[in-house]
């Protein structure tokens, strides 16, 4: 039978547990209240005019262990006009290694488009959306993509204003004055999200596309940072709310949360790579403005090796002297 000092002990323990249990529980209300206000105010200060919702066909392979995504970025334009691609990229987040990859494909490089001819691969969205994009991905890298997220750069300034009101601190190279009516002076300074989106689009200079290919990527990776601080982390409900009108994706809600989320939270970098790579491409011209000639085979192989994936190669398209179609580019 206990004695008296143990039933005390056990009494002493038994109200600990209680309170500690009270006291989660209350956390866990907190929390999710925080939250719950922080989603509302994204909401709120997003634009409902802007939402996107396409809808677009995208018949992606089951898959896991290893995400490659598609982001692109557009302008969304009047409902009259097509939207167009100024980026496209392949995120991949590898569930097993907790490692996250990104890839940037210039937009000049020249490449066939299923069920249409030989063009600039931005070309293909304007065509048949992110699924024809896919289709062309595979077609001549033979990559499998497995979902698709669809931003309107008003979405990209918006996340950049919540997480990081006093803009995010860059060294700009250069004077950059952009077509979206920013200006930016050369010189280590803070950005906000319009003169962040306006550094990352700027390709007025002598290295074009690959020079804005690689500020891309910077930025990419210091919006991560912001993110990885305690104050980012605070801010993802709201940034969440915020962004919504602007995204169209095909992952479902929790897929898209939880990758965003393993992404964010993790504090290693993210390997980088561009297509095409170096010495595996030709500048020219033709009828669709100037142009990246691939060689198909040395690009795929590096994309393979990077994603680690292995490459066979009789399935690469080599058919960029094929006919040429008529420009249809941003």
């Amino acid at each position: 039978m206990p004695s008296r000092i143990d039933r005390k002990k056990q009494k002493k323990k038994g109200g600990f547990l209680k309170k500690t249990l009270l006291f989660l529980v209350i956390l866990f209300i907190a929390v999710a209240g925080y939250a719950a206000i922080q989603y509302y105010l994204g909401l709120q200060q997003a634009d409902p005019s802007k939402e996107m919702d396409n809808n677009y066909e995208f018949n992606a392979p089951e898959v896991k262990g290893k995400y490659n995504v598609l982001l692109l970025g557009v302008d969304a334009r009047e409902e009259d006009e097509s939207s167009r691609t100024d980026t496209i990229m392949i995120a991949q987040y590898d569930t097993d290694e907790n490692k996250a990859k990104l890839v940037s494909i210039m937009r000049d490089s020249y490449v066939e488009i299923p069920g249409y001819k030989n063009n600039k691969i931005n070309a293909a969205f304007f065509h048949g959306g992110p699924e024809l994009l896919r289709q062309t991905i595979k077609e001549n890298f033979d990559i499998d993509i497995h979902y698709y997220a669809l931003v309107d750069f008003k979405g990209f300034e918006q996340i950049v204003d919540t997480i990081a009101p006093d803009g995010i601190e860059m060294d700009v190279e250069k004077r950059m004055s952009t077509n979206i009516g920013v200006t930016l002076q050369p010189g280590v300074q803070r950005l906000n999200g319009k003169e962040l989106l306006g550094y990352a689009r700027f390709r007025h200079d002598a290295r074009g596309d690959y020079a804005r290919v690689e500020r891309q990527q910077k930025v990419v990776s210091k919006v991560k940072d912001e993110f990885t601080s305690l104050y980012g982390i605070s801010k993802l409900p709201k940034v969440i709310g915020t962004i919504q009108p602007y995204i169209d994706t095909n992952m479902k809600s929790f897929t898209a949360i939880g990758l965003a989320k393993d992404v964010i939270l993790n504090k290693g970098d993210i390997e980088t790579m561009k297509i095409p790579v170096e010495g595996g491409f030709e500048e020219t011209s033709n009828s669709a403005g100037s142009i990246l000639q691939l060689d198909f085979e040395k690009n795929s192989q590096a994309l393979k090796d990077f994603l680690g994936f292995d490459v066979d190669t009789t399935t690469i398209t080599e058919n960029n002297n094929t006919d040429e179609e008529e420009t249809e580019e941003s």
